[in-house]
C-alpha cells in the first residue's frame, strides 16, 4: 500500500465559523490536525483547503495545502479534488480522510484505519469506534453509533450500519468517528454517487458507501479524539492544550 493522508478543511463551518484558524494554545487547530497526522507516520500528508487563509496557515507551519473549490458538497469532495493535483498519476492506491477538526486525534489511530485496509482485502473503506463511555451517549443523535459484528481479536468490526438513533441491548455501543481510509477505487465510485435515501435520512455520508454494496470495517481505538464543533468543544481543546503544556513544563 502507498497511502497518503488528506486533511478537509472550510472556513464556512455552521456551528463555529473559522474554526480551522481557531487559536488552541498559539497553534491554528489546523496545524495542530496537520502535525498529529504527520507522527502518525503512514504516509504524506496535505491540506485540502476552501479557503486560501486556511492555505496560509499551512504553508506558514511547514504544510502542504492544495486550494479547493469553497463550494465543494463535502470533504470527500474535497479530498478527491485535492487528489487530482497531488496525485494525478494515481500513485497513491489509499487516501486516509482526517477531519480538520480533531486537533489531538492520536496518530495511533491514523495508523489503524491504514493498518485494517491491509489486513482485510474486502475491505473498502476503514474508520475507527470506540465504545460508548456514559450510557447518555446512546441517545445523544449527534453521537453516530455503529452496528457492528465485531472479530474475535476484539479490535476490528465489520460495519453493517450507522445511525443516530438510540441503541437498546447488553453490551457496549460503539461511537463512530471519522477518520477514513479509503482504497482509491472506492472513494472515487464514492463521490461519483449522488446521496442515497439512507444517508439522506440519517445525514450520515458514510450510509451511501453501504448502499453502494461498499465494505466498511472499523478499528477499535480505547479514547475518543475531542472533536471539535462548538464554542464549548473548542474552550474544552483549549483546557487540554494548556493541560498537556503544564504537563511538559518542569
Amino acid at each position: 500500500m502507498n497511502p497518503i493522508v488528506l486533511i478537509p478543511a472550510r472556513m464556512a463551518a455552521t456551528r463555529l465559523p473559522g474554526k480551522p484558524l481557531a487559536d488552541i494554545c498559539g497553534v491554528p487547530m489546523i496545524v495542530r490536525v496537520l502535525r498529529q497526522a504527520e507522527a502518525a507516520g503512514v504516509g504524506p500528508v496535505a491540506v485540502a483547503a476552501g479557503d486560501s487563509a486556511i492555505a496560509e496557515a499551512v504553508r506558514a507551519a511547514g504544510g502542504t495545502a492544495v486550494l479547493t473549490d469553497p463550494d465543494l458538497p463535502s470533504g470527500s469532495d474535497r479530498i478527491v479534488a485535492a487528489l487530482a493535483e497531488l496525485d494525478p498519476t494515481g500513485r497513491h492506491d489509499v487516501v486516509i480522510n482526517l477531519q480538520g477538526d480533531i486537533p489531538f486525534v492520536r496518530p495511533d489511530a491514523v495508523r489503524a484505519v491504514a493498518r485494517l485496509l491491509e489486513a482485510q482485502p474486502s475491505c473498502d473503506i476503514s474508520t475507527v469506534m470506540v465504545a460508548e463511555a456514559d450510557p447518555a451517549e446512546r441517545t445523544n443523535p449527534d453521537m453516530p453509533k455503529v452496528v457492528a459484528a465485531l472479530q474475535p481479536d476484539g479490535r476490528s468490526a465489520r460495519a453493517l450500519y450507522f445511525t443516530r438513533s438510540v441503541l437498546y441491548g447488553d453490551g457496549p455501543v460503539w461511537l463512530h468517528h471519522g477518520i477514513y481510509g479509503f482504497r482509491r477505487a472506492a472513494l472515487e465510485r464514492f463521490c461519483a454517487a449522488p446521496p442515497s435515501p439512507l444517508e439522506r435520512r440519517e445525514r450520515l455520508e458514510q450510509l451511501r458507501a453501504l448502499e453502494l454494496g461498499l465494505s466498511i470495517w472499523a478499528a477499535v481505538i480505547d479514547e475518543a479524539p475531542i472533536s471539535v464543533d462548538n464554542p464549548a468543544d473548542l474552550e474544552r481543546a483549549r483546557a487540554h492544550a494548556q493541560a498537556l503544556k503544564n504537563r511538559t513544563l518542569p
